[in-house]
């Protein structure tokens, strides 16, 4: 089984660039951030063409979540327990073949991740706030579903490997401590961060700016994640960031990253 999650950046405008990739790549499974679609524009028939059944939670013009999959998600949450935000940054659903034993579904929670502006900002503070409330929810979500992939934009740098330049970046909005403590918090509740689980390594990025020439110049952010339970870790066999998207014309700042299941 492949995952993936991907920041599109706009579904109305990129949505030839997911169709293209999804042909390409073929995923089972398909996070989408940033979809600034209403609800009622989701392009349900396109993604039914391509294969895929889709759940969404939109807005106009900002945020946006969704999830693609072979098989109809179910189970769906949009809002969590603590959290009053009219936002649309949250979907978690149960994926599984309609035959399959409920135990052996994947529980899947969307994420997109609150920016935060700036350190000190009123919404950085929110952002701090949102990460506390997500963490519990998470917690009972794991607590309930062993087999739990949490994957999105989560607008944090993990640390500073996923950070083309450390030293300029610092403790700016995305590399703070309290960002980063927020995100630990969150994968101490027993999740791995599936990419290092097979690379080790630094200069590894999924978001490029549109300016500088970032991307020709590899001055990107590692921002996009895939965490995984203990009990999908044993059966995980690949991940990857798939740069090619990002080599199209108008393409989002985010490039899609994938993790392969051996389920």
């Amino acid at each position: 089984m492949k995952i993936a999650s991907w920041n599109v950046n706009s579904l109305k405008v990129r949505l030839p660039h997911l169709t293209q990739w999804l042909a390409d790549a073929q995923p089972d499974i398909l996070a989408l951030q940033e979809t600034k679609l209403e609800d009622a524009k989701f392009p349900l028939d396109e993604l039914a063409a391509a294969g895929y059944r889709a759940v969404y939670s939109g807005q106009k013009t900002y945020n946006g979540v969704a999830i693609l999959a072979r098989h109809q998600p179910i189970d769906l949450v949009t809002d969590i327990p603590g959290l009053a935000d009219p936002q649309r940054r949250v979907l978690a659903a149960t994926i599984g073949a309609p035959e399959a034993d409920p135990a052996q579904a994947l529980r899947v929670v969307n994420l997109y991740v609150v920016n935060g502006k700036a350190v000190g900002d009123e919404k950085y503070a929110y952002k701090l706030d949102w990460l506390a409330k997500v963490r519990e929810f998470l917690a009972g979500e794991l607590a309930r579903h062993p087999r739990l992939v949490v994957m999105g934009d989560f607008n944090i740098c993990p640390d500073d490997r996923d950070v083309y330049d450390p030293v300029a970046w610092g403790e700016d909005i995305l590399c703070s401590p309290p960002e980063r403590a927020g995100l630990k918090a969150i994968t101490d509740l027993g999740l791995h961060d599936s990419f290092r689980l097979f690379e080790p390594g630094n200069g590894h990025f999924s978001w490029w700016d549109y300016r500088q020439a970032a991307f020709r110049r590899n001055m990107g952010l590692r921002i996009d994640l895939i965490l995984i339970g203990e009990a999908l870790k044993s059966v995980a066999r690949a991940a990857a960031i798939d740069r090619e998207p990002r080599r199209w014309e108008r393409p989002s700042d985010h490039t899609p990253v994938t993790l392969e299941l051996d389920i």
